[in-house]
Parts: C-alpha cells; structure tokens; sequence
C-alpha cells in the first residue's frame, strides 16, 4: 500500500523545482540498447563560460546531492548533472556495472547536447566514473576534481586491513542500508559528526524512496568496482586535477588519497579537508566549493591559495 505522505518525496519534487528556477532543465536521452540516461542541462548555455560536468555519488539521486552547490556553480558554468545509471532516471538493460561503462553512457549524453570540453567534478562513486572518463576521453575532459574517490585502492586492500570493514558484503551492509538501525550505522560512518535522533519513521520514509528501488543493480556497481582491482591497472590521467579528500574518510581512507597523487605526479595537487567524514558534500560544502571554484578557475594560483586556507592542509 502506497503511503498518503511522504517527506522524501516532497523534498525531492522541491530539489527538482530547485534546479529548474536556478536555471536547469531535464532531459532524457535514449542511447540504444536499452539504455536511458537523464540529465540536468542548462536550458540556456553560454558559449562565454566554460563547461561543468558534476557526477554524484551512490547515496542518492544527482538532486540530492548537488542542491547545495547548483546556484554557486551556475553563475560560472554552464552546468550539466547527470543522473548516473540505475539513479533517479537513469537505467539499462545490459548487463554492464564498471564505472568505464558509466562514463562510456555519459560521454553519449554530452555528445548529444553538444559538449565537446567542459570540467568534471566527481563525488565518492562519482569520482570513479570521473576518472574513467577523463581516461577514456581525454580530449574531452580539461581538468578534473576528484573528492573523496578512493579510485586509487585495490582488492587486497581490504584484507591487508585498511578498511574498517572486513568484507564488501559489509561495506555494502552499510552502503545501502535497508532499516533505520542499519541506517543510524550508516550515518556514524560516513558523517565525522553525524546528525543524531533522526526520527524512525522519515529514515524508514527515506530508505523506502530512494534505496528500495534498482537495489541488486547498485549492488553490482560497487562490487564491480573491488573486484581484480590493482593499481597496475589503473590509467595514469594527464589532466590537471585535485584530489579532495576528507580527512576522517573512513569509507576511502586517506592513504588512498596519497597513493593516487603519487600516481599522478606533477598533474595532482591533494588537499585534505579537516573534521569532515566521507559526506564532505554536506559537512563542508562551503569548502569543498571554495576549492572547486579556485582551483578551476584559477588553477596556476590554486597551490598557494589552498596552502593558506584556514583549516585545511594541502600537498
């Protein structure tokens, strides 16, 4: 039985409101072989500005988690946010769950809008898919920004012990929690200081919205993303990017951060946010949009500019 009321719901149709007035609209793109992927375009794009790709994490739809931010990058951007497969309205029937084909399905989206260059700002999950494109499309992508994205791990990771969690069934226990409990675990995992008595019933309310549906798939996206992985494998990007990182991340620890600046060399600058867990979108967003902003715009300036914000330690 359907529910008279939902809070989740609301919320959502408002975000979805939000993004039209801030000057967004929605689209579908159909991609062949069952796939559809929506997409938040400007509805009036500035050839002046210069292009913004913001990809999302798992927690929940592309709304959810960029509503903080979607004014502040408009007055600079054209902005574009997809809906990532198996999110909001975003699905296929093959079979596929690598982030390579995620970002394989964006890159048609902007090809079908037009976009030839533009930046990406990639979130958790959404980093994978980031990186992916940046590596698959390297005339495409300019700079990239990478925020708590642990791409940079490996399987053995997990039983060589940095995870706090000992298997992926536990991580994904956590990940995509299907009761309030498992919720309240969920919310002192990722959160350094979590929001503490949220009533039961708009956890439940959420869960039921937003974790219920396409959950096997979700699934397979995260497994996909453990299994045979080495950092042998991992492409070695050219682009100019920074690696944000949170600085109690305890879903990508830090050290990850680390080991993907020595990856990257020359091409990466790292910044750690402090007293923020993995949820830096929503602990910190003023400075996580700070660095953004800074280091895209103005990225010859950025290392001087991050070493002197108060708060925060940049390598």
């Amino acid at each position: 039985m359907a529910k008279c009321f939902s809070l989740t719901a609301i919320r959502d149709r408002w975000f979805r409101l939000s993004f039209f007035l801030a000057g967004l609209k929605s689209t579908t793109t159909d991609l062949g072989d069952g796939t559809v992927m929506h997409c938040w375009v400007p509805r009036t794009r500035e050839p002046s500005k210069p292009n913004l790709l913001l990809l999302h994490g798992i927690g929940a739809n592309a709304m959810w988690q960029w509503n903080e931010f979607i004014s502040s990058f408009l007055a600079r951007f054209n902005v574009y946010v997809p809906d990532l497969l198996f999110f909001g309205d975003s699905h296929t029937t093959r079979p596929e769950r690598t982030e390579q084909f995620q970002a394989q399905c964006v890159a048609g989206v902007l090809e079908t809008q037009g976009v030839r260059k533009l930046n990406v700002v990639g979130l958790s999950y959404g980093g994978f898919v980031a990186y992916s494109l940046a590596a698959q499309f390297p005339e495409m992508v300019e700079k990239l920004v990478l925020c708590c994205a642990g791409v940079s791990m490996e399987e053995k990771d997990m039983e060589d012990g940095m995870f706090q969690v000992k298997t992926v069934d536990e991580a994904l226990t956590l990940l995509f929690p299907q009761t309030p409990e498992k919720a309240n675990e969920m919310f002192e995992f990722v959160f350094y200081k979590p929001v503490k008595k949220v009533p039961t019933y708009f956890i439940q309310d959420y869960i039921d919205v937003m974790w219920k549906e396409h959950l096997q798939e979700r699934i397979g996206l995260v497994n996909s993303l453990y299994r045979d992985r080495k950092m042998s494998d991992l492409p070695k990007i050219t682009q100019p990017t920074l690696i944000m990182w949170a600085e109690y991340d305890k879903v990508f620890p830090l050290e990850l951060g680390h080991r993907l600046k020595r990856h990257l060399d020359e091409n990466a600058q790292l910044v750690v946010v402090k007293d923020c867990g993995h949820g830096i979108n929503k602990e910190k967003p003023k400075e996580m949009y700070k660095h953004i902003e800074e280091f895209l715009i103005d990225p010859l300036l950025y290392p001087k500019k991050a070493n002197q914000s108060s708060g925060q330690k940049a390598d």
